[in-house]
Order: C-alpha cells, then structure tokens, then sequence
C-alpha cells in the first residue's frame, strides 16, 4: 500500500506536468502547425468559401450604407463624395480579400510579444513538480493503520491535481480553437466595413480577435508566475505526522494550482478589462 501511495502522488503530479508542458508548445506555435496543419488548411477552405459569400455582402452594404449617406443621384456626382465612396469600397474589398493575411499578422504582432517575454525571463517549459523527498520518507515509515488514511488522502489529492490538469488544458485548446472559428468565418463580419452604418461591426470583430490572441499572452505570463512558484514549492514540516505532511503539502500545492486554473480560465476577462474591450 506505501507503494500505491507513492505512485498515485507521481502519476498526479506527472500528469500536471505534462499538461503544463504541453500549454507551454500551444501557446509558442502558430495556429498551421497545430496538430499538423491539418485543421489549419480545413479552416482555410472554409475561409476561402465564405469570401465569396464575403465579398457577396460586401457589395450589399456598400449599397445600404451608399443610399443611406447620399440623399440624391446629384450628391453621388459629387467628385469628393465619389472618391469617397470609391476609396471605402476599394479599402472594405481588400480588408475582406487579404482578411486572412491581416489576422495572422495580428497574430504574428502577439507572438512576438509572447516571445520577448520568452526571452526576457529566460524561460523554458515549466520546472517539473516532483514529490519531496521527505514526504516519501515520511509515507514509507508510516505505520498500517496510517497508511489507510493517507491511501484515501492520496488518491483524493492525486484525483484533484488530474482533474484541474485537464481543466487548464481544456480552457487553452478552447482559446484555439476560438482563433479557428474567428479565422474561418472573417470574411463576413469583415464585409460589414463597406458601410459607414455597419462598419462597427468589423471594427468589434477585429478587437475581439486581437482580444483572442492577447489571451495567450495572458496565459504565458500566468504561467512564468507560476513557474516561479514551482522553483519554491510548498514547505514540509517534518515535525508532524505522515499524514500531516502529505495533507499540509496537497492543500498548498493544489492552492497553488487553483489560483493558475483560475487566472487562465479568466484570461479573456482580463484582456477585456486591460483593453476595454
């Protein structure tokens, strides 16, 4: 049973670090090579088949929005209310057309932000959390009786720790899988630039993008932090029990863990709040 103990204590702090690890390659690479570039270039020809749609619409609001500012035929004659009008429809046609360029320019913009601050702290995946040495020294000299107690704390604490890992990484495949929505359908929000009435519409949809990507910044920082708490982990009294230990050490370890699940799982609340978005 000390051996069971032990291995449900590895496996869950293992399974954290992979997780985190694996948070750590989403957030540096970019949304083609994800899982291979085989979603990228799905989202691609759905992006590619929505333009025309795109740009479909693109004509739509150009018209709405041409008749809604000019009262007559007269004003549209009008060289610098064509020019206008010219220059709007030319500009929302590209802005649809290149809409795919502009987004992973954005993208690229985070990115490199992402990575300064790489570079900065001089950080790589984060430091691994292995279990104290005291805490199995402690574990293997408990009696029969104590090690029932720390059996059911053990797999308690290890369930805890595996199910917030896979809570932390859900929330960072959810962000992804947001840029591969907002990517495959552009071409239509964007097309609402044509029209000085429904222009908003493109300019809400292009913050809440950049919102999207900022988010991973919000996670790598929330994880450089953490990272430094890892490089301290939680203290050990090894005046107290086994059982005192493995409790005092869970408890502050998943604390810990919880204030990073919970930063992350806000990330977009953050970047609105930072942003006013």
């Amino acid at each position: 049973m000390i051996g069971a103990i032990i291995d449900q204590l590895r496996e869950a702090l293992e399974t954290w670090n992979e997780k985190l690890a694996e948070i750590w390659v989403l957030l540096t690479q970019s949304p083609s090579e994800f899982k291979g570039g085989h979603i990228w270039s799905v989202i691609e020809d759905v992006h590619g088949a929505l333009t025309a749609i795109g740009l479909s619409l693109l004509v739509l609001f150009f018209v709405i929005g041409m008749v809604q500012t000019c009262l007559s035929y007269q004003e549209v004659k009008r060289p610098e209310q064509a020019v206008k009008l010219f220059l709007r429809f030319v500009i929302s046609r590209a802005i649809v057309v290149y809409g795919l360029d502009i987004m992973l320019k954005i993208y690229e913009i985070v990115q490199g932000m992402l990575s300064a601050v790489i570079a900065k702290v001089g950080l790589t995946p984060a430091n691994n959390i292995l279990l104290p040495d005291e805490v199995i020294t402690a574990i293997e000299d408990c009696g029969f009786f104590e090690s029932i107690a720390l059996y059911a704390l053990s797999l308690i604490g290890g369930l805890f720790i595996t199910i917030i890992a896979f809570v932390i990484i859900l929330t960072v495949y959810g962000r992804f899988f947001k840029l591969f929505l907002y990517t495959a359908v552009s071409p239509v929000p964007l097309s609402t630039s044509a029209s000085e009435k429904t222009q908003h519409i493109a300019v809400s949809f292009i913050k809440s993008y950049t919102g999207v990507c900022l988010e991973g910044l919000i996670v790598m920082l929330s994880c450089v932090i953490y990272t430094a708490f890892a490089t301290s982990p939680p203290g050990v009294n090894t005046d107290s029990s086994a059982s005192g230990m493995v409790w005092v050490y869970l408890g502050e370890l998943i604390f810990n863990m919880l204030i990073l699940v919970g930063i992350v799982k806000a990330s977009d609340h953050t970047v609105k709040e930072m942003m006013g978005l």
